[in-house]
């Protein structure tokens, strides 16, 4: 029994980014910088296009029962009603833990004019179920006999929301967001989703017609832990002369975390409208597994007319920040 409870115990404090919380905590995705739906709701007021996202992650690569997160999100402004509706499946999987966590979102957009120059803010929340699942009956204990081992699966439920707020200019994101609103004022356990906070500030620079430039930073902080993040990125574009403006290519970018985290970033244009991408992660920390960990991002939007906030102006090619 005592080798049970420690390897499930175990099992559970690894879901965690950080060392010192006993619950769950939120998915860490190094491409979050190309889609932050996930953790601040009021991003998916994106427009002129139906956008579908999912990206995947595998951390601790060769280690049996390492962490796997696979993350889908559909999403569409509609214009006549300055809102933006989506929804989401986030499923994170590690050992005999598994976490199912579908929601629905919605966003309100603010704009004082209808041309892509100005400025907007979004306010957005998204709610839904939060289900985690430990898979007791996959346990392969050494002793078989033992009459206190439990093998029936344990699953629990909790509603979930989130809630935020996102201001875009020419040149400039900032967003401001708190997830898992029921946690707020519960202490931590096993299995409470831990209520986060995030902050963050993106400049972009689009002007040029030979590339696209980004600098991003970002503070978490859930409980008492709070994590820096820093991004910076290019994506270069090719200068076709046409109404159109130029065509996007490929990008590549670089990321860290004050836990000691660096991340590789590359991305490919397929086609306008069809990007994938890929990050490498390192861990500088001490002891910690040197594998590294893979992700992979699948990015395709579909040109809408509900979508559109301005027929007559000149079309917004260049991929959401």
């Amino acid at each position: 029994m005592k080798r049970f409870l420690f390897i499930t115990f175990s099992l559970l404090l690894a879901m965690l980014p950080f060392n010192c919380s006993f619950a769950q905590a939120d998915i860490s995705m190094t491409t979050h910088w190309n889609n932050r739906a996930n953790y601040n709701p009021a991003s998916i007021a994106r427009t002129e296009y139906l956008y579908l996202f999912s990206n995947v992650r595998h951390q601790w690569t060769g280690i049996s029962g390492a962490p796997t997160v696979l993350n889908v999100q559909a999403s569409e402004y509609i214009h006549d009603l300055h809102s933006a509706f989506g929804i989401s499946v986030i499923n994170d999987k590690i050992g005999l833990t598994n976490v199912l966590n579908p929601t629905l979102t919605y966003a309100y957009r603010l704009s004082p004019n209808d041309d892509f120059d100005s400025w907007s803010l979004a306010m957005g929340i998204s709610a839904g179920l939060f289900a985690r699942t430990i898979n007791r009956s996959q346990f392969d204990p050494t002793d078989t006999t033992d009459p206190t081992l439990i093998y029936s699966d344990l699953t629990t439920y909790k509603p979930d929301a989130n809630f935020g707020l996102e201001l875009q200019t020419k040149h400039f994101v900032l967003g401001l967001s708190t997830t898992h609103l029921f946690a707020i004022g519960k202490s931590s356990n096993l299995f409470q989703n831990t209520n986060h906070r995030y902050l963050y500030g993106i400049y972009k620079n689009t002007d040029s017609e030979y590339f696209n430039f980004s600098l991003g930073t970002q503070l978490t902080n859930r409980n008492n832990l709070t994590v820096a993040e820093i991004n910076t990125m290019i994506r270069f574009k090719h200068p076709t002369g046409l109404y159109d403006g130029p065509r996007e290519l490929f990008d590549v970018g670089l990321s860290y975390r004050t836990s000691n985290q660096l991340s590789l970033l590359l991305g490919i244009n397929i086609t306008s409208n069809f990007r994938v991408g890929y990050s490498y992660d390192y861990d500088f920390k001490i002891n910690s597994n040197q594998s590294g960990t893979h992700e992979i991002m699948l990015e395709y939007r579909i040109p809408t007319k509900a979508s559109s906030i301005c027929e007559s102006c000149q079309g917004q090619h260049d991929w959401y920040y």
